[in-house]
């Protein structure tokens, strides 16, 4: 039995100075979103669902922003207002894109979500995107470039069409120094591929609203008649996706220090974790996102096979080292016996648990002994 997925809808923010090709980027993601349902918030304009004929012509789906910069124009609390709209169960989404402004602190906007009381949302990651083109000149203009770029989860070196290959290559190792251990996606025209933003949303067709002309649809017509058919593939070549299936569960203590410790380039690490001993009643969800890192717990079903399932994205990675490391993190037993020290048991899952944002009592007692 396949576990499902976490309700939570994320929500990513994408950041840039102006000309990076915030735009362009969320553009290409709503040509190539394949049903999935993405609203948007875009600093100065408002809040919409991309499933429509026309924007301004959807009564109620436009929230007005206003006064400039997303992030000096709303607090915590008023930013959860608007996402609160998004996400209510009729829009039926399955991620919100934030555009901020070209001159935004992106920090603030992560803040402000982490801060969120809005318990159907969860932070899909800060993806910076900068221009190769114009990258000196911006960072000499804007030297908080090196603060942006330091608290990325991704960075999108855009429009690298524009520079030749050994620039291209001094560009990738000054971008890779200032932002640590992200990873970084080189793209032209902002193309890269929407796995790295969202998955696939899975719908029966009977779900879509039958004989509605969408966004989608209006820019494929857009994009055909252009000339520019099937200029988006082969955008995985920008990336790797490394699956890891184990019926022996793990050892909690091990795999956060795998966590802790992730490699240079891994981007998103999703999927379900089997603790075993650790908590026999439950599977827990992984997110992680550049440096965020969430589990949330769910109990087993009836009859559910127990396995660790994840999937790892990232570029410039080294599958066989990861998947290595993974498998020396599980259990030296696939079911420990009962004599093993059960503190010792409870003791190994606090790593796991500073990770859980809510949690029983009994769990929270544990996680601050």
């Amino acid at each position: 039995m396949t576990p499902p997925r976490t309700p939570q809808i994320p929500v990513v923010v994408l950041a840039g100075f102006l000309g990076s090709g915030k735009t362009t980027l969320l553009n290409h993601l709503l040509r190539n979103r394949a049903g999935t349902r993405i609203g948007v918030i875009v600093n100065d304009f408002g809040a919409i669902e991309i499933d429509a004929m026309t924007v301004s012509g959807q009564v109620g789906s436009t929230v007005s922003l206003g006064n400039g910069c997303l992030c000096c124009a709303v607090d915590a609390s008023e930013l959860d207002t608007f996402l609160e709209t998004l996400t209510r169960p009729s829009a039926r989404l399955d991620v919100i894109v934030i555009e901020a402004s070209g001159l935004a602190e992106p920090q603030e906007l992560v803040r402000m979500l982490l801060a969120s009381d809005n318990p159907h949302i969860l932070y899909g990651g800060l993806v910076e995107v900068v221009d190769a083109a114009e990258f000196d000149s911006t960072r000499e203009r804007h030297p908080e470039l090196d603060r942006h770029l330091a608290v990325a989860d991704l960075v999108v070196l855009n429009k690298t069409d524009r520079v030749g290959e050994a620039e291209r290559e001094r560009l990738r190792a000054t971008v890779a120094e200032l932002s640590g251990p992200v990873a970084v996606i080189s793209a032209v025209h902002g193309r890269i591929d929407p796995e790295l933003f969202f998955d696939p949303a899975l719908r029966p067709d009977h779900e879509e609203m039958a004989g509605q002309l969408t966004f989608e649809d209006l820019l494929r017509e857009e994009e055909a008649c252009d000339g520019h058919e099937g200029h988006g593939d082969h955008l995985h070549a920008s990336y790797e996706s490394v699956d890891f299936t184990s019926d022996v569960p793990l050892d909690p203590r091990r795999f956060m220090a795998f966590l802790d410790s992730r490699p240079e380039g891994l981007y998103r690490i999703k999927g379900f974790a089997d603790f075993g001993a650790g908590d026999r009643d439950n599977t827990y969800a992984l997110h992680a996102v550049g440096r965020f890192l969430r589990f949330v717990p769910r109990p087993w079903a009836r009859g559910e096979q127990r396995l660790t399932q994840l999937v790892m994205i990232g570029a410039g990675i080294d599958a066989g080292a990861l998947l290595a490391e993974l498998a020396a993190c599980r259990a030296d037993e696939p079911a420990p016996d009962a004599s093993a020290d059960p503190e010792a048991v409870e003791r190994g899952m606090w790593g796991v648990l500073r990770y859980v944002q809510e949690r029983a009592p009994e769990q929270e007692a544990a996680a601050e002994a």
